[in-house]
């Protein structure tokens, strides 16, 4: 049975931590658990105490959200996708306010959807516009992620302790940050016929240089972050993190 890569790393960051919890000294909170809503999506995370001062914690985060827009003539019936892994190590001032340096282990974050072009309708690739094929009307599907590496650093600071020192089980936690990203990556795989006019003569898109040198120009507008879509890119470098939830330690 295929398991994916999200559900690979998340399931070894809770091992873990169940492992690193009691090597812990046992005078130290072994086990805190805790919900959050963030901008990587709805999260589920646990630490344990290392020192008085420093705790590990691990989490993973997951949404998903449909939606339909049009760019470039294009029709996209997308959805937006989180799903990602984090480690921190959490350095207390105090008993809530920390400093938190870490890693995103595992960053699934894309938006997937199918594309159409009605036939008869004009549409932009590169810089030429085409008609879509009455007969045989434009379809494919398009990627975009968020980042080419899986793995990146981030920093966060924040009010909250999962494993509570000596005080009440329940916690509140709010966190901000940023994760230190890459290039995105998108990709654009379109079939059917292209015309010059509504009417024609047409060609199809998988025999076509032209048509193929047009796709590639349109993903690199992506993925090189040139206007207008360098506003996109410069977000996704240094892409922010904000969370607020709740924890409960459990020993």
């Amino acid at each position: 049975m295929k398991i994916s890569s999200f559900k690979l790393a998340a399931a070894v960051s809770c091992v873990a931590l169940l492992i690193a919890s009691p090597c812990f000294s046992q005078s130290l909170p072994r086990l805190g658990v805790g919900a959050k809503f963030s901008t990587l999506g709805i999260g589920v995370e646990a630490a344990t105490a290392v020192t008085k001062q420093t705790n590990v914690r691990g989490g993973f985060n997951f949404m998903s959200t449909d939606r339909e827009f049009s760019k470039n003539g294009i029709d996209y019936s997308a959805q937006l996708r989180y799903r990602s892994v984090e480690a921190h190590f959490d350095w207390f001032f105090g008993k809530q306010f920390h400093l938190s340096p870490g890693l995103v282990v595992y960053n699934g974050n894309r938006v997937t959807g199918l594309a159409n072009v009605p036939g008869g309708q004009s549409f932009t690739l590169g810089n030429q516009t085409y008609f879509s094929s009455l007969a045989d009307p434009v379809t494919g599907n398009a990627t975009f992620e968020f980042n080419k590496r899986n793995v990146s650093p981030m920093i966060t600071t924040g009010w909250g302790n999962l494993v509570t020192r000596g005080e009440g089980r329940f916690s509140f936690n709010i966190e901000g940050g940023l994760i230190f990203g890459n290039s995105p990556n998108a990709t654009l795989n379109l079939s059917g016929n292209t015309c010059v006019t509504p009417s024609g003569p047409c060609q199809n898109i998988a025999t076509n240089p032209l048509v193929q040198d047009d796709i590639r120009a349109e993903e690199a507008k992506f993925n090189t972050g040139a206007a207008p879509y360098n506003q996109i890119s410069n977000v996704l470098k240094f892409y922010p993190v904000v969370s607020i939830g709740i924890g409960y330690r459990i020993k």
